[in-house]
């Protein structure tokens, strides 16, 4: 489907998107310090919406996120490396997709709930999601200082979102919910089908194992070479999850062989 849509609309996506949102909250910010504009008239109040301040539907986006400047510059930067690297990695249509997508579900939940203020500090938190979904292993400095691997930063945020569905209010669980939609519509199907794999996996193992316990032959045993767990107890063997029914091999055969792209039909060992 994404494929489809991007044929016919590709030509107009926006190229660049993480900067021009980045400037718009720095221009935002500038005027604000300036004394030249209320960023209260900006926020996305959807009950003033509904009395024709529709403005709001768009400003809120370019609201700069209530802190310090030295904060505010260090978020402004995240979020340009970070919307930067998922539209090369997509292609802009893709990444005006995932935002317009987290966009359209903050305001329709903003409308739920039109009493409180819409921020828009979820969306930008699913674009830091994604991106530490598709980079765990890339390192942030924490205070400049203390190297942290951004999959155990998502996991805290993660942790905080699951803690303000609970304890916070339906405007706060509604927004939180409707950030990471755009998320699950595009890695829902990925993260099925990783879990589906690990059980699957787990279930192979553990089906090794209990053959090992009844005495039905070694724990692990080489597909190609046909050493195994009992008479080569020093070998690490590991299993090809590339392999169909995540084969073992030795140390000599686990970068070497050719994968199993069928399941075989093994005959009971003799006893």
């Amino acid at each position: 489907m994404l494929n489809k849509l991007e044929r016919l609309f590709g030509r107009y996506a926006l190229t660049h998107l993480p900067l021009y949102l980045v400037i718009g909250q720095v221009g935002v910010y500038l005027l604000w310090m300036l004394g030249s504009i209320d960023v209260n008239r900006l926020l996305l109040y959807p009950a003033l919406v509904q009395t024709g301040e529709v403005w709001r539907l768009f400003t809120f986006f370019f609201v700069p996120p209530a802190a310090g400047p030295l904060f505010i510059a260090f978020a402004w930067y995240l979020f340009y490396l970070m919307g930067s690297a998922l539209e090369s990695y997509w292609g802009a249509f893709r990444f005006n997709l995932f935002i317009a997508v987290g966009y359209a579900l903050t305001v329709a939940a903003g409308f739920l709930t039109p009493g409180y203020p819409v921020a828009n500090a979820f969306i930008a938190g699913s674009v830091f999601l994604a991106f530490a979904y598709l980079n765990p292993d890339f390192e942030l400095a924490i205070f400049f200082i203390l190297p942290v691997k951004i999959k155990w930063l998502a996991l805290i945020t993660w942790a905080g979102y699951a803690f303000g569905c609970v304890v916070g209010g339906w405007d706060t669980r509604l927004q939180i919910l409707a950030s990471t939609g755009n998320f699950l519509l595009f890695f829902g199907s990925d993260i099925f089908q990783t879990m589906r794999s690990r059980r699957r996996r787990m279930a192979v193992q553990a089906d090794r194992f209990a053959r090992s316990a009844d005495g039905d032959g070694p724990r692990h045993r080489c597909h190609v070479c046909d050493k195994n767990s009992d008479t080569h107890r020093d070998l690490d063997f590991r299993y090809c999850s590339k392999c169909a029914g995540d084969q073992c091999y030795c140390p000599d055969h686990i970068f070497t062989h050719t994968h199993v792209l069928v399941t075989e039909t093994v005959s009971p060992r003799k006893k």
